[in-house]
Parts: C-alpha cells; sequence; structure tokens
C-alpha cells in the first residue's frame, strides 16, 4: 500500500487537467455536436476492446439480462448527456457551460433521495441550495446579456441531469461489473446511439477534415480514458468524495483555457454565478451524510477493476 502513497493523488490531479480538455477540444472542432459526441465514445470504446479482451472478457457471460438492459438505459443517458452538453458550447461560454454542468453532484442528491432514500445533513442542503443560487446568478446574467448564451445554459444543466441519470444507475450497476466491462457497453452504446441520431438527421459521419479526425482521437484518449478512466481508478484508494470534490477543478482549468485560446473572458455575473456554484457543490460535498470510503459499494468501484 505504502507505494501507492503518492501515486493515486498524482493520478487524480492529471485525470482532473484531462478532463478540463473536454470543452476546450469540443469547441475548436467544426463538427455537429451528435458527431463529435459519437467519435468520442465510440473510438473510446475502440481503445478499451484490447484490455477487455485480455482482461474482463469472461464477465460477458455471467451478465444477467436485467443489468443489460441497465446498462443499455445508462449508455442512453450518457448519449443524451454528451449530445445536450457539447451543443451548448455552440451558445454560451466555456466557463458557463462547464460551470452549470458542475452542478450534477447536487442533481443526485435529489436522485438518490427519490431511488434510495438517501438523506443529507443541513449544512450540506444548505451548500446545495447556494450552488442553485449560483446557477440562478449565471443563468440571469447570460439571458440578461442577449443572445443564445441562456440557451447555451439550458442545454447544460440538462446534460448535467443526463449525466446524473447514467451516474445513478452506474453506481448499482458497477458493484456486479468491473469498471472496464461496464464502460465498454455504455461507450458502445451511447457512440451508437448517436452515429444513429447522427445518420437519421442526414448529417454525414465520415466527411471532416483530418483536423477534426485528431480532435475526436484526443478527445477520446486525454478526457476520456485519461480523464474519467483515471479517477474512476484512483477511487480504489482515494474517498469518492474527494475525487468529486477534486473534478470542481475542471471548470476553472476549463475557463482559464477558455480566456488563453478563444479571448473568453467571464464576466460579472459569470465570476459571482460560478463562484456560488463551486463553494456550494463544495460544500454539500464535504457535508454529505454519507461519507464514502474507498471500496465501498458507494465508492462505484469494486476488487479487482483496473484501468
Amino acid at each position: 500500500m505504502s507505494r501507492f502513497r503518492l501515486h493515486p493523488w498524482f493520478l487524480m490531479a492529471v485525470g482532473v487537467v484531462f478532463i478540463s480538455l473536454s470543452a476546450i477540444l469540443v469547441k475548436l472542432s467544426t463538427a455537429p455536436a451528435t458527431v463529435i459526441a459519437a467519435w468520442r465514445l465510440l473510438i473510446a470504446a475502440c481503445l478499451m476492446l484490447p484490455l477487455w479482451w485480455w482482461k474482463h472478457r469472461g464477465e460477458i457471460r455471467k451478465i444477467s439480462r436485467r443489468d443489460w438492459g441497465l446498462s443499455f438505459l445508462s449508455g442512453v443517458f450518457l448519449a443524451f448527456h454528451f449530445a445536450l452538453w457539447f451543443a451548448s458550447l455552440s451558445y454560451t461560454s466555456v466557463a458557463s457551460s462547464v460551470v452549470l454542468v458542475t452542478l450534477q453532484p447536487v442533481f443526485s442528491f435529489v436522485g438518490a433521495y427519490l431511488l434510495f432514500g438517501e438523506r443529507s445533513r443541513p449544512a450540506a442542503l444548505a451548500s446545495a441550495g447556494i450552488a442553485m443560487a449560483g446557477g440562478m446568478i449565471l443563468g440571469w446574467g447570460d439571458f440578461a446579456s442577449g443572445g443564445m448564451a441562456w440557451f447555451g445554459d439550458s442545454l447544460a444543466l440538462a446534460g448535467a441531469g443526463m449525466v446524473t441519470a447514467y451516474w445513478l444507475m452506474g453506481q448499482n450497476l458497477r458493484t456486479r461489473m468491473s469498471t472496464v466491462t461496464y464502460t465498454l457497453i455504455v461507450y458502445s452504446t451511447a457512440g451508437l446511439l448517436l452515429a444513429g441520431v447522427t445518420l437519421a438527421f442526414g448529417q454525414p459521419l465520415f466527411s471532416y477534415p483530418s483536423r477534426d479526425w485528431w480532435l475526436f482521437f484526443l478527445l477520446a484518449l486525454f478526457p476520456t480514458l485519461l480523464g474519467h478512466s483515471l479517477l474512476n481508478w484512483v477511487i480504489r484508494w482515494i474517498p469518492a468524495t474527494t475525487v468529486s470534490v477534486a473534478i470542481l477543478g475542471e471548470p476553472i482549468g476549463a475557463s482559464l483555457l477558455a480566456w488563453i485560446i478563444f479571448s473568453e473572458q467571464p464576466g460579472v455575473f459569470q465570476w459571482i454565478g460560478g463562484l456560488f456554484i463551486i463553494i456550494g457543490v463544495y460544500g454539500f460535498l464535504r457535508y454529505k451524510e454519507t461519507s464514502e470510503k474507498p471500496g465501498t459499494a458507494h465508492s462505484q468501484t469494486r476488487q479487482g477493476d483496473s484501468l
């Protein structure tokens, strides 16, 4: 155990840096949102396939029909999350979009309360209220500024709701599947669904410049495999709540990159609303009554998982 004392924390920091690249890479692409999301997920699934075949292919025979159905449904929610969030970046700023998606833990609390009866301390509920107030401040600022920024904010919020459903389903399924098997099924389902939607709306899947293909590959490699997968893996040594708080660094990193690359300087309402959201979500995760520890069911991993 001692040899991992520094490594998980270092990998967690690397994972947060990589997921911060997601919105930037999407913004740089000229392809439609569904195309970007489809190829991100399908390429990620292809990159995972050799590892799954080497270490986890035997699991496929042990998956029940119910778990297959729930895994496919989880993939549907993930597909909607990426489609809505990527589309939001065409209408609003990176800072607004990424910060609003950060509200996911608060939405997760509502879902966990309704589905599992999980309760939180009054301090956590007050923090959730602060985060929601920040979302309203940010949204009002974008609405008052005119244009379609408010529409992009709405898409980002809807995307946060969809990824909440995805995580809630995964919380249960990943007690019976390895991370690799579960994510391979979900990424494949979501990617194929988005590809089908793209074709149904008459948009091409392949006729994009090489620059876009490089961006698809980078999205699959860095934010997906070296970002989210690293964070899922380090939960074996670091409490899930700590990892969740670390992910709050994503809007900060993404906003800073957007400022440098796209000259997207956050306005007053974005600064105030974003600060409220980050403080509120941090407080919510800090004061939740359920204290997650590595190796528990709530840490969403299981013994023997690997990248």
